[in-house]
């Protein structure tokens, strides 16, 4: 019996070349390179450029970053560096960042900095020694000199923060007008003793968001009492604790917190339940980011939400615009945030309404009261000027005689009402 000496091919492991890609799409390598370069592709027809980027797909082609480094004197690395990435905020963002990246060529090489000012600048230093092309960082503090250090020697951009004078290319959110959304709807329930309990004050998401906070009561006609500001130092857990004990410690009265992100929020509602207070029964809490497992706390944390990946992939298109252009300008994208109101708020207690709001309710029943009796008192008058009328006409002798029948009775200290005086 003949022996079938056909074999299955064995799979391709050489590496699909930019040459490939070109035959495949049937346009130059040239252009294909540029079609396949996004910093070059406007170069292209857009119809060709679509079709050698099918093509690449369909061949598997990856881009020799090694090669190309060495023609274009570029590494294709992008240092990326956070300051705690235990925050559940800082993965997606860089999630982002790599999405928008990779189809570039580029790779993200993350660092993460505990928040420490040494440990960061160490970070830059061991990224430059990876010969990176640029940086995405979400470390930056208001002033901080090392970033405009590196700012003039490499292409940069701020991600979730901005330094002071905004002269660092750099895409956040709208903190400002989040903090708002979430006073406004504080209001809306009926609390007017609204605590801030903040972030770092050096950070500017951390002063942008007290900006909105202070607008806000300033909008609803509400002074911003200073005793129920509290600002901490970094954005966690057990800062959020630590101030609202601080509050709740000075005898301050709130029936709502408005909470510097969703950590504090966290440690907010711990101490409130340990001093006996429930949430939001007693005390309403709004968060801010609308992090993963905003909506498994108990109660469901009402929270702004930030668009975190969205903030990454903005931050990676704007790293590549100043690598292919350097000189350009800096620009700061600002990307919008919604309120999400889940159960962490509700109205205000009726036991526990500011003493502004309950003299007023007093007040009002007060002069409802008095309109009542003023009513009466005029619905009775007709009757009353009837009796007087028909005494006057009786003969003295007898209104006397009646006077003198009926007994007269006193108490100590009683005295006659004028009706038309009103209530005392």
């Amino acid at each position: 019996m003949p022996r079938d000496r056909s074999r299955t091919p064995e799979p391709r492991t050489a590496p699909v070349t930019l040459r490939e890609v070109a035959a495949e799409a049937g346009v130059h390598t040239g252009t294909a390179s540029r079609a396949l370069n996004d910093s070059t592709r406007g170069f292209v027809n857009a119809a060709t450029a679509e079709r050698v980027m099918r093509a690449a797909a369909r061949l598997g082609y990856r881009p020799n970053s090694i090669a190309r480094g060495l023609k274009t004197n570029r590494s294709y690395i992008v240092g990326v560096v956070v300051p705690d990435l235990r925050n559940p905020l800082f993965p997606p963002i860089a999630r982002g960042i790599e999405e928008r990246l990779e189809p570039g060529g580029y790779t993200a090489l993350l660092a993460n900095t505990d928040n420490d000012p040494e440990h960061e600048r160490t970070s830059f230093e061991a990224l430059q020694a990876r010969q990176v092309d640029g940086y995405i960082t979400a470390t930056a503090r208001r002033d901080h000199p090392l970033l405009r250090e590196i700012a003039r020697g490499w292409p940069l951009v701020l991600v979730n923060r901005v330094v002071d004078g905004h002269d660092i290319s750099a895409v956040v959110a709208d903190d400002r007008d989040g903090m708002r959304q979430a006073v406004e709807h504080l209001r809306e329930l009926g609390h007017t003793r609204i605590a801030h309990v903040g972030g770092s004050a050096e950070i500017s998401t951390g002063t942008e968001r007290l900006g909105g906070y202070e607008d806000a009561m300033a909008a609803a006609g509400l002074p911003v009492d200073p005793a129920l500001v509290a600002i901490g130092g970094m954005y966690a857990e057990a800062e959020g604790a630590r101030m609202t004990r601080q509050l709740l410690g000075a005898g301050v009265r709130f029936t709502a917190i408005a909470a510097g992100n969703d950590l504090i929020a966290l440690g907010a509602i711990d101490a409130l339940r340990e001093a006996g207070l429930r949430v939001p029964e007693d005390v309403s809490v709004v968060g801010f980011n609308d992090m993963a497992w905003s909506e498994r706390f108990s109660p469901p944390l009402t929270t702004v939400r930030v668009p975190h990946h969205e903030l990454g992939m903005e931050a990676g298109s704007l790293l590549l615009e100043r690598l292919a252009n350097p000189s350009a300008p800096s620009r700061e994208i600002v990307l919008p945030v919604r309120l999400i109101v889940r159960g962490s708020t509700a109205p205000v207690p009726v036991a526990r309404v500011s003493g502004a709001r309950a003299s007023a309710a007093r007040a009002a029943r007060r002069s409802t009261a008095r309109a009542a009796r003023r009513a009466r008192a005029a619905r009775s008058t007709p009757a009353a000027n009837g009796a007087s009328a028909a005494r006057a006409a009786a003969p003295t002798g007898a209104r006397s005689a009646r006077a003198a029948a009926r007994p007269v009775r006193r108490t100590s200290g009683s005295r006659r009402r004028n009706p038309a005086a009103g209530t005392p």
